[in-house]
C-alpha cells in the first residue's frame, strides 16, 4: 500500500476518534479536576483532610474564592448543557458551603454516638469511610439538584471507588446519617432516607425494575426516620416504605412496605452436631 494512503487512513481514523470523543457542543470535565475540587473543598471544611493552615477567617475566605474559580473552570465547558449560568451555580454552591458543613457535622456526631468503637469526632472525620462517602455525596447532591451533568456522578463514583459505598447523587438523605463499616452499600437514585437512619455493610436500596422507561419514576424505596437496616438486607421498589423507628435484620429481602416500629428478620436454621456423628453423613465441600 502506498505510504501516503496509509497516512491518509491514519488521519481519517484520528479524526473519527476525535469526533467520537466530543459529544455535540460538550467538552467532558476532567475526572481528576472534579476529584481534586472535592478534596480541596473538604480540606477547607475540615483540617482532617489536608495540611493547609489558615491563620485567620480571611485566609479561609481567600481559599474559598480560589475553589470557586476552580469550580468555574470545570463547569464552563458544560455551559451549553446547563439551563442556568455556571457563575450562578458556582455562587450558589459557595453560599451553601455552611449548610453542607452543618449537615456533615451532624453526620459525624451520629457516627460517634452510634459506634461504640469511635473514640472521637476527629477519628470519625479522619478515618471512617462511611463519613467520607457521605461527605462526597452531600457535595455531589448540591450539583445534582442544580441539574449539572456529569459532575455529580463523577464525584460519587470517586467515593464508590475509594470506599466501596455507592450512593447515587440523586438520593435524598436527611440529617444525622450513619453508615457503619459500609462496604457494598448501594443507595439508588430515587431513594428517600429520613433523619437518624443507620445502615450497615452490604445493604441495597434498589429498584424492582431496570427498565429504561422507568428512568423518571420513583424506583427505589423510602426509609423513614430513626430506622436501622442491618448487613446484607435488600430493600427494593419505589413504593416500598420502611416505617419510622423500624429495624430490618440482616439478609432480609423486602419488596413490600412495613409499618412504623416494625422488626423484620430472617430466621435461618442452624444445626450443631458432633464431628463423630458426621462420619455416617459426611459433609464434603468442593471449593
Amino acid at each position: 500500500m502506498d505510504p501516503n494512503t496509509k497516512c491518509m487512513q491514519a488521519e481519517s481514523f484520528s479524526a473519527k476518534l476525535f469526533r467520537l470523543r466530543q459529544p455535540p457542543n460538550v467538552i467532558l470535565p476532567e475526572k481528576s479536576e472534579v476529584q481534586n475540587f472535592a478534596e480541596e473543598f473538604l480540606q477547607v471544611l475540615f483540617p482532617h483532610f489536608g495540611k493547609k493552615i489558615f491563620y485567620s477567617p480571611k485566609d479561609i475566605e481567600v481559599e474559598l474564592l480560589l475553589i470557586k474559580k476552580k469550580l468555574l473552570h470545570i463547569l464552563r465547558p458544560l455551559q451549553s448543557s446547563i439551563l442556568v449560568q455556571v457563575d450562578d451555580i458556582s455562587e450558589s454552591f459557595c453560599v451553601r458551603s455552611s449548610v453542607i458543613h452543618e449537615k456533615l457535622m451532624l453526620d459525624a456526631e451520629a457516627i460517634l454516638k452510634g459506634d461504640p468503637a469511635a473514640e472521637s469526632i476527629d477519628e470519625v472525620i479522619m478515618s471512617y469511610p462511611g463519613f467520607f462517602a457521605i461527605a462526597i455525596y452531600r457535595i455531589a447532591h448540591e450539583f445534582y439538584a442544580m441539574h449539572v451533568p456529569f459532575f455529580p456522578r463523577i464525584l460519587t463514583e470517586y467515593a464508590h471507588q475509594m470506599t466501596g459505598i455507592d450512593i447515587h447523587p440523586g438520593a435524598e438523605i436527611g440529617h444525622s446519617f450513619f453508615i457503619d463499616h459500609g462496604t457494598g452499600i448501594v443507595i439508588g437514585e430515587t431513594s428517600m432516607i429520613g433523619d437518624n437512619v443507620k445502615l450497615y455493610q452490604g445493604v441495597t436500596l434498589g429498584a424492582l425494575s431496570v427498565s429504561k422507561k422507568m428512568a423518571k419514576s420513583k424506583r427505589h424505596p423510602t426509609i423513614e426516620s430513626d430506622s436501622v437496616i442491618y448487613s446484607g438486607a435488600t430493600i427494593l421498589g419505589g413504593e416500598t416504605v420502611i416505617g419510622h423507628h423500624s429495624v430490618i435484620g440482616g439478609n432480609v429481602w423486602l419488596t413490600q412496605s412495613v409499618p412504623p416500629y416494625s422488626i423484620v428478620y430472617h430466621k435461618s436454621e442452624i444445626k450443631v452436631r458432633s464431628i463423630k456423628q458426621s462420619e455416617e453423613e459426611p459433609i464434603n465441600y468442593s471449593i
